[in-house]
């Protein structure tokens, strides 16, 4: 063989194996550093921005894709304890012409985090209106989509303020009062009578918490990693404080049930989209919020747990898509009737 062709084969396996070696060490003693690459890597790679907005001296931090165009924008807002980034694994699946915008829930991320701002849902629900505010995202209607702690925000955002919100997704939301309690809400109620609230289960400060979570979140059980799983912790671990703020605001009287109080003033069409193995929010909740708004329509989804969006981000992504066309189709042809 040509010494030259052997030269530059060597060079080629010189070239690759820095960064392999890079990944490999960081797989091995950094894996929060690879995975905050990762959602840089598939933000750049699916087109979303990161931008901040100010209202007064409260900063939003968000993603977004498209313009504003002659579609309604479509927001959409994460649950307990995750971020904007959350949504990537649906995106990936929606159309490129869509004005999508992410933001970063109160305190999460790089959205401001105070001691004193009001976590309750109804703050939450003012937080996020500022934000809408600040990129005149209600210039006209725009369709909102939420899950879990994030759908409870939608719903009651819907209901204060039916004149933003064209449209509505709820994925598995929180914030409805069931006749009786699944196997981790008694879980919870006796954590609280116990005091141990050290412990909540949405709250992880071991890799085996973790693991235990997911298995919670998750009817597909996955085999992850035990670097990953320490990766995913040590993300975590600082802001672990402010979840535990959060949740035991979030459950107490003020907000446990603030969606259901509100579910009869949701006006605008409405989508509900459940695993139907939730452990997390009994999908028995769909039936309740379909015989409370009028215009609404149920997507339950077989072998499916709390956490749809990541394990069926293809067919939430056309879900939502079905839905938004259909209702934005409508609207155009009653414009022309």
């Amino acid at each position: 063989m040509d010494l030259d062709v052997v030269n530059m084969f060597v060079i080629a396996g010189g070239t690759l194996a820095i960064p392999i070696l890079a990944f490999v060490a960081s797989f091995l003693l950094w894996p929060s550093a690879l995975i905050r690459i990762y959602y840089w890597y598939w933000r750049r790679t699916l087109g979303m921005q990161v931008r901040y907005v100010h209202h007064e001296d409260y900063q939003f931090c968000y993603s977004f894709r498209g313009r504003p165009g002659h579609k309604p924008s479509i927001l959409m807002l994460h649950g307990f304890s995750a971020h904007k980034d959350m949504w990537l694994s649906v995106v990936k699946f929606l159309p490129k012409n869509l004005h999508l915008v992410c933001v970063d829930m109160p305190g999460h991320e790089g959205t401001t985090r105070s001691s004193l701002d009001d976590l309750s849902i109804d703050g939450q629900v003012k937080r996020i209106h500022q934000f809408v505010e600040c990129l005149k995202l209600n210039k006209k209607p725009f369709h909102l989509i939420g899950t879990s702690m994030g759908g409870h925000v939608a719903g009651v955002y819907a209901a204060y303020y039916p004149s933003d919100v064209c449209s509505l997704c709820l994925v598995c939301p929180a914030g409805l009062q069931y006749s009786t309690d699944n196997q981790f809400v008694q879980r919870l109620k006796e954590l609280q009578d116990s005091a141990a609230m050290q412990k909540i289960p949405l709250i992880p400060s071991t890799p085996e918490e973790m693991s235990e979570m997911l298995q919670l979140c998750s009817y597909v059980r996955f085999k992850v990693p035990q670097q990953i799983l320490q990766g995913l912790v040590d993300v975590r671990i600082p802001h672990n404080n402010f979840y535990r703020k959060l949740f035991l605001e979030i459950i107490n009287e003020k907000s446990r049930y603030s969606l259901h109080q509100n579910m009869d003033k949701i006006k605008v069409p409405t989508q509900i989209i459940w695993g139907k193995q939730d452990q997390v929010l009994d999908v028995s909740g769909a039936d309740m919020l379909a015989k409370s708004i009028a215009n609404c329509q149920v997507e339950l989804l077989e072998n499916c747990g709390h956490s749809v969006v990541m394990e069926r981000p293809r067919k939430t992504a056309k879900l939502i898509i079905d839905f938004f066309t259909s209702v934005h189709n409508a609207d155009n042809n009653k414009k022309l009737d």
